[in-house]
């Protein structure tokens, strides 16, 4: 198959938030007990934050980390996990039906975002808590000094504030799932006194109100629309989540469910737009995907493990391991968010450790990347600057679904201050290699940088037994013309293409 993808300089989606690259920590499983933090373990430092994965994340070019939560964040007293840890208590833990040792708490991840060079975004409870304790949780992380709650923050040894400006005013409060789970019009209330009170306290910060937990939810849009009616004043975000499984279907409606992804996209874009124009403002809210990626197992899956063996510390629970297939899938998701970089501006990978992660680790072991880390690798290092409209020319599939798919998914970036042009592939075909010429208009390219891909001779192949099974691999295939660069796509594959350029 031969595709075509036109792209001009003068035409731009808009500028890529280096927030578009960030991830999800939860006191879920063994996300962050044997995850990140492991005392004990041989490549641990003196506060317990495993070293290997460390380094792991900043290779991954993570910018951002949502934390506690996720469901947890609904049962959370976020009091439990400050101060010396001989006097935070255990709790019955309902959100994953597990013990919470809190060792592991608000001080600890800041000291870990710290060492990992990445901006916090953290959580308030709105599902069994509410006003009060949102603004205390703003006042111990972010006032100076002089109150109680920044009192006794620094009591516990930290003197500066922590300047913590993105919070999420819940999680999922659209579920049935949700402890504490509201109707739109009691989310919407609740979100934007509370979002009213901390922005009084510290009118910095920025706020991001619940919106549909997925494109497939009974409420949605309808839930977004009350809830940017009730808070469009007080929010500055609003926030999208969406999983995909179905591998089940086959490999062509799997991969197409990118399709639906964006249409989700699209579809809280004109909420926004709608309600923006009811409410006759001139502010504008953004999108924050704070929660998304591909997930296999169901949540029934979940409940079922949790149900058999609860209440353990950390136990190992949804531990997907991650095939290429699902990794072009993720790519796609990726390349999505990016296509619309004009309105999304935060997205958090989901999650970052052990429970539908980039990076798995053994307890007292090692760690070892699962295929999903390379393509979120290669646009959070190489996908800066502006995304390019773009018009991809060639043949489709029909999808029951979804109807005409492209064989080809396709994104190009130009990097102003590094002179690089970068398109981004994704072959969806199984059996047939794909010749893909970019022509940029507005360009003159003068050389191929590289050439990247990530493909297998198996799409069910894993990394988990054989960690270097499904790795980027270098590509001497590239042909340069003077405004872009064909090149040949394998079947099921995702590629990096990185050409030096110049504008014309």
């Amino acid at each position: 198959m031969e595709f075509q993808i036109i792209c001009d300089r003068h035409f731009v989606v808009g500028e890529i938030d280096p927030r578009l690259y960030g991830s999800f920590l939860e006191h879920m499983g063994r996300v962050i007990y044997h995850g990140i933090y492991e005392p004990g373990h041989p490549d641990a430092d003196d506060e317990g934050v495993r070293r290997d994965v460390l380094e792991a994340v900043k290779r991954m070019g993570v910018s951002c980390v949502r934390y506690p939560g996720g469901n947890f964040v609904s049962v959370y007293h976020w009091e439990d996990g400050v101060g010396p840890r001989e006097q935070r208590p255990r709790r019955a833990e309902l959100a994953w039906r597990s013990i919470e040792t809190n060792a592991f708490g608000t001080d600890e991840f800041i000291r870990w975002a710290k060492k990992a060079d990445i901006e916090p975004i953290f959580s308030v409870n709105l599902g069994t808590r509410g006003i009060d304790e949102a603004v205390q949780y703003l006042e111990y992380c972010n006032f100076p000094e002089g109150t109680y709650y920044s009192d006794l923050r620094r009591s516990h040894g930290v003197k500066e504030p922590y300047g913590v400006k993105l919070w999420c005013l819940g999680n999922e409060m659209d579920g049935l799932w949700q402890i504490g789970h509201k109707t739109a019009a009691e989310y919407g209330r609740l979100a934007a006194e509370a979002g009213r009170a901390m922005k009084r306290l510290d009118d910095t910060v920025e706020l991001i109100v619940c919106g549909s937990s997925l494109s497939t939810m009974p409420t949605c849009p309808q839930w977004d629309l009350e809830t940017l009616d009730l808070t469009y004043d007080i929010a500055d975000y609003i926030a999208l989540h969406q999983y995909y499984g179905g591998q089940e279907m086959g490999t062509a409606e799997f991969l197409a469910q990118a399709v639906d992804f964006e249409a989700h996209i699209n579809t809280i874009r004109a909420a926004i737009q709608v309600t923006k124009r009811k409410k006759r403002s001139k502010k504008d809210i953004k999108i924050s995907i704070d929660e998304w990626g591909v997930w296999e197992t169901p949540g029934e899956a979940v409940d079922n493990a949790v149900r058999r063996e609860p209440w353990k510390i950390a136990p190992a629970i949804s531990e997907q391991i991650y095939t290429l297939e699902d990794a072009l899938l993720f790519a796609q998701m990726q390349m999505a968010m990016l296509r619309n970089a004009d309105l999304v501006k935060i997205a958090c990978q989901s999650l970052l450790t052990n429970i539908s992660s980039c990076i798995m680790t053994e307890n007292g072991g090692a760690c070892w990347l699962q295929t999903i880390y390379y393509p979120f690798a290669c646009f959070a290092n190489y996908a800066k600057g502006v995304a390019l409209q773009s018009v991809v020319a060639g043949d489709v599939y029909e999808s029951r679904q979804f109807g005409s798919v492209s064989y080809l998914d396709a994104l190009v970036v130009w990097n102003e201050a590094e002179r690089e042009l970068a398109a981004f592939y994704v072959n969806r075909s199984e059996t047939e290699e794909i010749k893909a010429s970019l022509q940029a208009q507005g360009f003159e390219v003068k050389e191929l940088i590289s050439h990247m891909v990530l493909a297998a001779a198996d799409k069910k192949m894993t990394n988990e037994k054989d960690h270097q099974a499904i790795v980027l691999k270098n590509c001497e295939d590239g042909v340069l013309e003077r405004d872009g660069c064909t090149v040949t796509l394998a079947p099921l594959s995702f590629h990096m293409v990185r050409m030096r350029a110049k504008k014309r």
